[in-house]
């Protein structure tokens, strides 16, 4: 949470700083003083004005268990007196430590509520952005599956103004048609992977709209997008994280089909407030768990065959991709590096 200089977020001190001035004399000095001013009264008219003139001298012992009846009183006057004063003192302290929490309680209150009418602006402006962005998509979406149909596809020759169609068996029947496209290029993989950065970015758009042409990659995009929605309903959002980067030897060792502690590096998600939102919605939405499963089998397939001919920068790249820190996190949850 971003401090604040406001005065509303400066918990109040003056109860701790400035407590109350106490009298040095007060009620109960002034009834323990009464009480042993009584009863040096009665010791002087006990045995002062009450003893005999002939009584007998009396010896040491004497005299000094009579100085402990007289001293005694007097002593446990003023020790209940100073305990009386001392609970009074603990009782002031502990009526503004209260005080003290009380405003310290409703100046967080308060400075919380400032950060979240800061912070809404942006968060509007974010989302629409991402509405924007998915209109976008949506849009080259529809308008790649309706100019497609009028594409003619490759190795058929089409017919002019009176010619003759030729090279007709150059295609075989039941050849799937994304086998006839060009495969797609890292670069532009890893560029989709990462999603657009804003409304704005048409390097980015131009890269998904290529990657949703080829079959596998857009299974893995499309699982990534629901991942991602997801997860950011828990406020998991991938540009938040900082994972520690695997080497790309390590991801070479995964796509072979390598796991447990020779591969734990990839689970470099060290954000323990995600993963721990993570593992309770991985346990408790059957969805999101589906998901999230579909997702990593779709990402597991395409780093296998990503991985047969993309260079080290190209596996280093493809991991600071949003899809790869969601496969980090996500396989981090699900034990897939264990």
């Amino acid at each position: 949470m971003t401090r604040s200089n406001s005065p509303a977020a400066t918990p109040p001190t003056s109860a701790l700083d400035t407590p109350p001035e106490r009298p040095v004399f007060g009620l109960i000095e002034a009834a323990a003083l009464g009480l042993s001013a009584m009863w040096f009264l009665a010791v002087v008219a006990i045995f002062v004005l009450g003893g005999t003139p002939d009584a007998p001298a009396a010896g040491w012992s004497d005299i000094l268990l009579r100085i402990v009846a007289v001293i005694l009183p007097v002593l446990l006057i003023w020790v209940g007196a100073i305990a009386l004063r001392s609970a009074q003192v603990m009782r002031d302290e502990s009526q503004r430590l209260h005080a003290a929490i009380d405003g310290m309680r409703n100046a967080y209150i308060a400075h919380a509520q400032q950060a979240a009418s800061v912070a809404e602006p942006s968060v509007t402006r974010k989302l629409d952005e991402i509405a924007a962005a998915t209109r976008k998509t949506e849009t080259a979406l529809a308008t790649f599956q309706t100019s497609r149909r009028d594409r003619p596809m490759p190795g058929i020759a089409t017919a002019g103004a009176g010619g003759e169609v030729t090279d007709q068996g150059l295609l075989a029947l039941g050849t799937p048609a994304e086998d006839l496209a060009a495969p797609l290029p890292s670069g532009q993989l890893i560029r989709a992977l990462n999603f657009p950065e804003t409304a704005e970015d048409e390097e980015g758009f131009a890269a998904l709209r290529l990657a949703l042409q080829d079959r596998k990659a857009a299974q893995v995009i499309q699982a990534a997008q629901d991942v991602l929605t997801l997860l950011s309903q828990d406020g998991i959002y991938m540009d938040d994280l900082r994972p520690d980067m695997a080497r790309p030897e390590i991801w070479r060792q995964f796509a072979q089909g390598t796991r447990g502690r020779a591969v734990a590096a990839l689970g470099g998600i060290r954000d323990r407030s995600s993963l721990a939102l993570t593992s309770a919605r991985m346990k408790q939405d059957p969805i999101f768990r589906d998901a999230a499963h579909h997702f990593l089998r779709r990402f597991d397939q395409m780093l296998a065959e990503f991985e047969e001919e993309a260079s080290d920068t190209d596996i280093s790249s493809l991991g600071e991709t949003r899809t790869a820190r969601a496969f980090m996190l996500l396989g981090r949850v699900a034990g897939t590096f264990d």
